[in-house]
């Protein structure tokens, strides 16, 4: 007869605790104004290559274009898409990195000089990281918390072109940069927010920019792209050249808006409206004219397609008319070899891809998370870019911890990872009671 041996709570505590500790997992969570989502990847110790256990998605509120106006909402539901996430993979998420939207978010041009020291003297780590320093001072205003400095390019004594200068020898260092900011309280809201569902954030990526990561190869950052991230009520928009983040700003705009118009101009409810857009509403304009119905709540209702392709096509023209502005202001409007790629849950518009070529008169398609394995049905559409490029961040914070959070201070209320520990069985239970 096979004897067990039984452990008390507190061994039962120390066994999966350890088991957590000894596993590598990197968490991604899209907060967006509608919805939030989130995947945990297991990352392989040989080859450091993800695999999808955990996805979850649930509904949000509390949000309004991008930024947190009451933090009970979005806390709730990361503790709810997170207790999806969980109860999938078994691994309890204590820390993840975040997206950040709103109109808020800037990319700003900066630059700066320092001296190395004797002549003959190597550039160090702690070299860069005081160019840097002094290359952001005056440039950013106090009120803007950095989530990311990313260098163009060095120039070590008229040595243009340096992608890294680390162990070069030389006595004069300069930097060409560009500095992403967010509004220091939205920043501050945003974590306090993961910190009410327990969650310490390894760093905050804008949207777009994590989508980035999920659905672009490495030719296209180098020749030029764009990343279009149609999201409820923002569009966020990433532009990459010669490798690097070129700009990148968000627009209070999204598919929220083309609901609401449906809503006014075919004089129904929201929800309808929300249907419409989805099952019948179209950027390619001029389809012949007839009337498309709608199902809720055991009653029909009818409408002109005419009409829906109207209201339609007068908020995209809106919306691009701002996305073009937007290139033009990066200097890239009509200059992207490869480019926009659509992301996001507006991406799924019917017609959207020939309307941006058209409009944008630059190539377009859809972008589709890859470079994982795992739970990828769900996951292979672009309401999930943003999520999963999140994870992809997570994964390159837990390997570099020192870079997460590089230019964000660190006292924003957010739990110690110690304290995030107290308690572990009775939170994973209570996750699971729920």
């Amino acid at each position: 007869m096979l004897a067990y041996k039984t452990y008390s709570k507190s061994r039962i505590s120390a066994i999966l605790y350890y088991m957590q500790d000894t596993s590598r997992y990197a968490v991604g969570i899209d907060i967006g104004t509608n919805k939030i989502r989130c995947v945990v990847g297991h990352v392989d110790a040989s080859t450091g290559a993800p695999t999808i256990v955990g996805v979850g998605e649930v509904s949000n509120s509390g949000m309004r274009k991008g930024v947190v106006v009451n933090l009970q909402g979005p806390s709730k539901a990361i503790d709810d898409a997170l207790g999806e996430a969980e109860r999938m993979s078994g691994y309890q998420v204590n820390e993840a990195t975040l997206s950040i939207n709103g109109a808020h978010i800037l990319s700003t041009k900066a630059d700066g000089m320092i001296a190395i020291g004797m002549s003959g003297q190597e550039v160090s780590a702690e070299d860069t990281a005081r160019l840097e320093d002094v290359a952001t001072t005056g440039k950013v205003p106090a009120n803007r918390e950095i989530l990311d400095l990313v260098p163009f390019s060095y120039r070590l004594d008229g040595q243009d072109g340096i992608k890294d200068p680390i162990g070069m020898v030389g006595t004069r260092l300069e930097i060409n940069a560009n500095v992403v900011s967010a509004l220091a309280p939205h920043v501050a809201n945003l974590q306090k927010a993961a910190e009410q569902a327990s969650v310490h954030p390894h760093a905050l990526v804008p949207s777009p920019v994590a989508a980035a990561r999920a659905v672009l190869n490495e030719q296209q950052l180098e020749n030029g792209v764009a990343v279009i991230d149609f999201g409820g009520s923002t569009t966020g928009i990433a532009i990459y050249e010669e490798g690097d983040l070129q700009y990148t700003s968000v627009i209070p705009v999204g598919g929220n808006n083309i609901t609401n118009d449906l809503a006014i101009g075919l004089k129904t409810d929201p929800e309808i409206a929300e249907q419409v857009k989805l099952q019948h509403a179209s950027a390619v304009t001029g389809r012949d004219s007839k009337k498309v119905s709608i199902k809720h709540e055991k009653e029909t209702f009818e409408f002109e397609v005419t009409d829906i392709d109207e209201i339609v096509e007068a908020r995209l023209e809106e919306l691009f008319d701002k996305i073009n502005s937007e290139l033009k202001k990066a200097g890239r409007k009509g200059k992207l070899p490869n480019g926009v790629v659509l992301v996001g849950d507006g991406a799924r518009l019917k017609g959207l891809v020939e309307y941006s070529k058209q409009t944008l008169e630059l190539a377009a398609r859809i972008g589709k998370p890859k470079g994982f394995g795992g739970v990828a049905d769900q996951l292979e559409n672009p309401s999930f870019a943003a999520a999963v490029g999140l994870m992809f961040s997570d994964m390159l914070n837990i390997e570099n911890p020192s870079q997460a959070h590089r230019k964000q201070a660190s006292s924003h209320g957010v739990k110690q990872s110690a304290s995030q520990a107290k308690g572990f069985v009775n939170k994973f239970l209570d996750r699971f009671r729920a």
